[in-house]
């Protein structure tokens, strides 16, 4: 009987902690500049498709 207890206890504790690490944050804070892309280059896009990318988007612009 005192066993069952025991394990019974183990088994509740073990619940409640797994279930208390999924409440855990993140510290992994990242801090873009705004209106500044920081990604990778994109491969497919050379400066003569972006010339005529930017002709396209001038007319589209609000600012």
């Amino acid at each position: 009987m005192k066993h069952i207890k025991n394990l019974a206890s183990l088994a509740a504790i073990l619940v409640i902690t797994s279930s208390m690490s999924g409440c855990l944050e993140s510290s992994d804070i990242t801090i873009f500049e705004p209106g500044v892309y920081q990604g990778a280059t994109d491969p497919l896009i050379g400066s003569s498709d972006s010339a005529a990318l930017e002709a396209r988007f001038d007319k589209q612009k609000d600012r």
